[in-house]
């Protein structure tokens, strides 16, 4: 791992950038909840989140750049988490490459998990390809999943990356 990439836990000075990431329009068009957030919505979020130990809110940053963020749910260790994850709207490219691979490492090293799981929807493509550079394999597909704007989505998932000696 490149030693000026850095991951850390989300804290609350941070949660008014993470939300304006997470409202643009490039990122929130592949989430389930399409609108747009509010900051007391987003801080309600990040308390309950924050407090939970099963949870990770991390920021991935290189140097004084931040890459973006990620969330690992239902972390224990042995065990099997999900995660989600946005790069920073606009960042150079290969960023996000060094976000996924930063965010696995600290997975399988720091929290001693021994899977990681990730959904995406079925018309996010790039996310989709990401997943399988990064080593996941896809062990099915869920249909009709989940509704958005009225509309039911396949979720191509669960994608599951299991092999931790890519990530020592």
């Amino acid at each position: 791992m490149d030693e000026n990439i850095v991951i850390r836990q989300m804290v609350e000075s941070d949660i008014e950038q993470v939300l304006a990431w997470r409202n643009h329009l490039e990122i929130r068009r592949y989430m389930l909840t399409q609108h747009k957030i509010s900051l007391g919505e987003h801080r309600q979020w990040y308390n309950k989140n924050s407090q939970d130990y099963t949870q990770k809110l991390l920021i991935v940053e290189e140097g004084t750049i931040s890459l973006g963020f990620v969330h690992f749910k239902g972390v224990a260790q042995g065990g099997i988490a999900d995660w989600g994850f946005y790069a920073v709207p606009d960042t150079p490219k290969g960023s996000g490459r060094k976000l996924g691979t930063t965010a696995l490492k600290y997975a399988f090293q720091a929290l001693e998990l021994h899977k990681v799981c990730g959904q995406a929807l079925i018309f996010n493509e790039a996310s989709i390809r990401f997943h399988s550079k990064l080593g996941f394999r896809q062990e099915g597909l869920l249909r009709q999943q989940c509704r958005i704007n009225g509309t039911y989505y396949f979720y191509f998932g669960k994608l599951n990356c299991c092999n931790k000696s890519d990530y020592k």
